[in-house]
């Protein structure tokens, strides 16, 4: 019998699972600090020099020292790509989703080793690591199951009369670029590697710096379950080296980007500018939570703390803003509050931890500079310090926190938004939905509250910025819902989610994709329509008997 698959929606693991996780951090553990190359067509290679990388839970242990592609590498790994999509493309899909599937195999079987690893190198507790290693299994099955239910995406259509017949045909573009994050280092590379395949694509692939070894783990599992090496290479290479490279290189048919907003619209606008190319970006949010005062407050703040301090507030979907009618401020405030005191943030090599640390010193700064700068204009902030001391003090450890927005109040920071909207002119002060804090991704544990007078005015803050990832509400009155799912700009909804205000989705029952500047295409992921942006349609008609 398999394990209970953990999802996003998991509070609670059993003593087998703590037990083989334990087993499986130390086994891993042993193993770390080691050289490893990257692959072109199959070939190891050492590229001309070497990058260290660290565990965000402990700065002295090195995850590993990973080879650097140069980008003649680059380069080298795309034409071998093009290479190999006349045989990769015209393998008949039933067999390519054959050998597709056996990742997802793989993954069941390697399903507390690769978890170990998210652990060890993005600092996941077991539920967190357990759920993206079991999400990577669940997208392999949904995309090729995808590809099942509709016969490969190819339809006979209708006709003029006599021997003439048509068809309408998906196929692949060529070869694809997949370049991964650091927040899901195994399933937001996994997913569109496996769906470019299926389709017929050949892919690149390039990890974020700060999930090397994750990415390595990735490319194994496709490479053991028999995916050809010149249709899949793996170049561990920072984006900086790639530039303008990435975005010229001919070769590549469309790219699928996820990370920041600043670095996906260059992307976006680079990949597009001479000729029309698929560039599939998702690009973070700022995600609100609405809480109405018919709203059930234990229910959005149990909601809101999970969503807005799980993994540290690094998803992309979490929840990092609350407008709450002004009736129900106070009662919310000090819910929330209460969950916040709960927060045990420890190393998450411990399988009771829930909370680990940040990715990074860098990310340790943002959020103390985000904490300072609130209390200097006179905010309440609870929480929020530095935990860099006794058994967490050489990893990126912090305290959530949760400013609370006086009415009328003077706005910190002085930063423009990089989301757009801008600063307020002239006087150096700006109301306080100009702050920085409630405008820019800081992808920490940080949530701020503001009351507001009515679902109107909740509903213009939270379509105030160029984002539109995640959004969730809190209340009770259909009217209010209605309005809601109607009226708010975000590609993934939630109502009176107890689970996660923002946050949770899950293949083949909630596509995860954003709109406006969140997401290039308003298509989500793990949903029935992702599948089929790797490929484009022909029009095939055929005259004779």
């Amino acid at each position: 019998m398999s394990a209970p698959r953990v999802t996003y929606e998991t509070f609670t693991s059993s003593e087998s699972q703590a037990s083989a996780f334990s087993e499986a951090v130390a086994r891993v553990g042993s193993g770390l600090g080691e050289q490893h190359p990257f692959y072109v067509n199959g070939t190891a290679l050492r590229g001309d020099g070497w990058e260290e990388e660290y565990s965000p839970h402990d700065s002295r242990v090195s995850i590993g020292r990973f080879a650097t592609a140069s980008i003649e590498d680059f380069e080298r790994a795309v034409a071998a790509a093009r290479d190999c999509f006349g045989e990769w493309s015209a393998l008949d899909w039933r067999a390519r989703v054959e050998i597709v599937r056996g990742v997802a195999k793989l993954v069941a079987e390697r399903r507390y080793e690769l978890a170990a690893i998210l652990a060890h190198e993005v600092g996941k507790p077991l539920l967190e690591a357990l759920g993206e290693v079991d999400e990577c299994a669940v997208l392999v099955d949904y995309y090729c199951d995808q590809m099942v239910a509709n016969a490969g995406f190819a339809t006979e259509l209708g006709e003029h009369g006599g021997s003439e017949r048509a068809y309408s045909v998906l196929r692949p573009y060529g070869v694809w670029a997949v370049i991964g994050p650091f927040n899901f280092p195994m399933a937001l590379l996994l997913g569109p590697i496996a769906a470019a395949l299926i389709a017929g694509n050949t892919v690149v692939a390039k990890p974020s710096p700060h999930g090397y070894l994750s990415g390595l783990a990735v490319f194994d599992l496709f490479r053991q379950a028999g995916v050809p090496a010149g249709a899949l290479h793996l170049l561990t290479i920072p984006e900086e080296r790639l530039g303008e490279r990435l975005y010229g290189n001919r070769g590549l048919g469309g790219l699928t980007f996820t990370g920041s907003y600043a670095t996906g619209m260059k992307i976006f606008r680079g990949f597009t500018l001479d000729r029309p190319r698929p560039a599939i970006c998702e690009m973070g949010g700022k995600n609100p939570a609405i809480v109405t005062a018919s709203a059930d407050l234990g229910k959005a703040a149990l909601g809101i703390a999970r969503s807005a301090f799980g993994f540290s507030g690094q998803r992309c979907s979490g929840c990092s803003r609350v407008f709450v009618a002004r009736e129900a401020h106070d009662e919310l405030v000090t819910r929330l509050e209460e969950c916040r005191r709960e927060v045990r943030v420890a190393s998450p090599l411990d399988p009771a931890t829930r909370v680990g640390p940040v990715i990074s010193q860098a990310s340790v700064e943002r959020m103390l500079e985000a904490v300072s700068e609130c209390r200097e204009a006179g905010w309440r902030v609870c929480g929020g310090r530095s935990l860099a001391a006794g058994e967490l003090g050489h990893g990126n450890y912090v305290e959530p926190a949760l400013a609370v927005v006086p009415a009328g109040a003077r706005a910190p920071g002085t930063r423009d938004a990089r989301s757009g909207g801008g600063a307020a002119g002239g006087s150096g002060v700006r109301a306080p939905e100009r702050a920085c804090v409630l405008r820019e991704e800081l992808f920490t544990p940080f949530v701020a509250v503001q009351s507001v007078e009515s679902l109107t005015d909740a509903l213009a803050l939270a379509n105030g910025l160029a984002f539109g990832l995640t959004a969730g509400l809190y209340a009770s009155e259909p009217a209010e819902i209605e309005r809601f799912v109607n009226e708010i700009a975000a590609g993934v909804v939630y109502v009176n989610r107890e689970a996660g205000a923002t946050t949770g989705a899950w293949p083949g029952i909630q596509p995860f994709g954003g709109w406006e500047g969140s997401g290039s295409t308003g298509v989500g992921a793990g949903g029935i329509y992702y599948l089929q942006r790797y490929m484009r349609e022909q029009s095939r008609t055929f005259v004779g008997s």
